[in-house]
């Protein structure tokens, strides 16, 4: 009778594990939490922190997670795989990203009277060339799920490796292939360029942190579920 009941109250046990791993996964299918693919990854969320461009926290960020589709994230699983054979790791600033956050993107970028963050963004450019320059867009392939802002860490001290320029930084600076910065900043964006093109991912021009995986499941949809 008791191990009738142990093993009643074992499967019991087991059944809810179950349930609550099946209810810890974003809202669309075919996406995921990037924090249950990576092992070693560090986050630094600045569009829920409000620590970014705007100055505050982004609309439809209701939670300090990452979401990836499952086949962007399946392939960052390689990257970080890669890069841990060298002693480094990633960082990762932003994955998918809701549509209506690109909708506060572009209410704060049409006010031009709002120049709060400007010395630390964006010092060289006027507010009005963010869209024009290609920094601020009406719709994103954040949206799609498949695009990752990210950069280098020492995986034991967990330090930025230096980049010449901080992420979300407008500027020429921030250009693959400038020459506004050094040798060593160059080698450490070039080791971040190439492993992700080994594994699928395409960077975009004038961001070096910005990746799209080149397969991507849903290119043409750009989705609105809140990041929870």
């Amino acid at each position: 009778m008791l191990r009738r009941s142990l093993l009643r109250y074992a499967g019991l046990a087991l059944l809810l594990l179950a349930g609550a791993l099946r209810a810890d996964q974003p809202a669309q299918p075919g996406f995921v939490y990037l924090d249950q693919v990576l092992k070693g990854a560090h986050y630094d969320l600045r569009y829920y922190s409000g620590d970014n461009f705007v100055g505050q926290r982004i609309d439809g960020y209701d939670s300090g997670r990452v979401i990836l589709s499952r086949e962007a994230a399946k392939a960052l699983a390689e990257v970080e795989g890669d890069l841990a054979l060298s002693g480094l790791a990633l960082k990762i600033f932003d994955g998918y990203r809701p549509q209506r956050a690109v909708e506060h993107f572009k209410r704060w970028a049409a006010d031009l009277s709002d120049t709060r963050t400007q010395a630390r963004y964006y010092p060289q450019l006027d507010k009005a060339a963010l869209f024009r320059d290609g920094y601020i867009a009406k719709k994103s392939g954040h949206s799609r799920g498949s695009t990752v802002d990210l950069t280098l860490i020492d995986a034991k001290s967990g330090a930025e490796l230096d980049m010449g320029s901080p992420f979300d930084f407008f500027g020429p600076i921030s250009h693959h292939g400038t020459a506004l910065i050094g040798a060593q900043p160059m080698r450490n964006r070039e080791t971040l360029r190439g492993t992700m093109q080994r594994h699928g991912f395409e960077p975009y021009a004038n961001e070096w942190w910005h990746y799209t995986l080149k397969q991507e499941p849903y290119p043409e949809t750009y989705f609105d579920f809140p990041v929870k």
